[in-house]
């Protein structure tokens, strides 16, 4: 179990897809760019089984901006968007209304 004040270290912000490109070294991955107002990150996603790259252009999904940053398959990961995930499927965690990039999630 995690305390409170560990998971008061997670920075969770709000961010709007701009783009989606296939990943050049891996069949599942998408390399995403996220604005999440104060900047823009890049991210790689291993969405690309369950979302066509066109569904999620703007998308206003749920960023974790303080992970180290990590390179997978060659390309350099910013951050991580959150999803839930069953045996079979994933669903993004997305905002069900418009608000402000970068909004902190709590």
């Amino acid at each position: 179990m995690i305390t409170f004040d560990d998971f008061s270290k997670l920075d969770l912000r709000v961010g709007k897809i701009l783009a989606v490109e296939p990943h050049p070294n891996a069949e599942k991955l998408y390399l995403v760019t996220v604005d999440i107002g104060e900047k823009t990150l890049s991210l790689v996603a291993g969405i690309k089984p369950f979302y066509p790259a066109e569904d999620l252009i703007s998308k206003y999904v749920v960023v974790l901006i303080n992970l180290e940053p990590k390179t997978i398959r060659g390309v350099l990961s910013q951050g991580m968007i959150l999803a839930a995930q069953s045996p079979d499927d994933l669903s993004l965690i997305v905002c069900d209304k418009k608000v402000e990039l970068g909004s902190k999630v709590r």
